[in-house]
C-alpha cells in the first residue's frame, strides 16, 4: 500500500539543516533523516507537516512557511520535500536519538534512509540555484 510522507529542511539563519537520527529500535534505526512523518487521510501535507514538527521536535510552523523543494519514491513510500528558514520554539529531538545542524553538502556523508538520500541531493541544487 502507498504511504505519502512529508518532511522538512529546517535552515537556520547560518544556512545550516537540521537532520535527526532515527530511534535504534524502528526501521532503518539510527540513520539521519529530515523531520517529518506520515500524511494521514484526508489530511493536506502541509497540515501534516505541521503537526509532526510539533509532535517531533515541539516547534510550531505555519503552513505559508513552507517551501516545497521535490520529492522521490522508494516503493512503497513517496516522500514530499520542503525547506522552511521560519518556525517558532527552539527544536529539541522529542522523538529522535538525536539531532544536528549542519550545511546542506556536508550531510551528504550521513547514513540515511533510502528515500532521503536524493532528496538532500534536491536540496543542495534548491539552495544553489536560489
Amino acid at each position: 500500500m502507498a504511504m505519502l510522507v512529508v518532511a522538512v529542511a529546517l535552515i537556520d539563519a547560518r544556512g545550516r539543516c537540521l537532520m535527526q537520527q532515527r530511534p535504534r529500535h524502528r526501521r532503518h534505526g539510527g540513520l539521519w533523516e529530515f523531520p517529518g512523518g506520515k500524511v494521514e487521510p484526508g489530511e493536506l501535507p502541509a497540515s501534516a507537516l505541521v503537526r509532526e514538527l510539533a509532535e517531533e521536535l515541539a516547534i510550531v510552523v505555519d503552513p505559508a512557511a513552507l517551501e516545497p523543494v521535490g520529492f522521490a519514491t522508494d516503493a512503497p513510500v513517496t516522500m514530499l520535500l520542503y525547506r522552511c528558514h521560519d518556525w517558532r520554539g527552539t527544536p529539541v529531538p522529542l522523538e529522535a536519538e538525536a539531532f544536528r545542524w549542519d550545511r546542506p553538502e556536508a550531510l551528504a556523508g550521513l547514513p540515511m534512509p533510502p528515500v532521503d538520500v536524493p532528496l538532500l541531493a534536491a536540496l543542495a541544487r534548491f539552495v544553489a540555484h536560489g
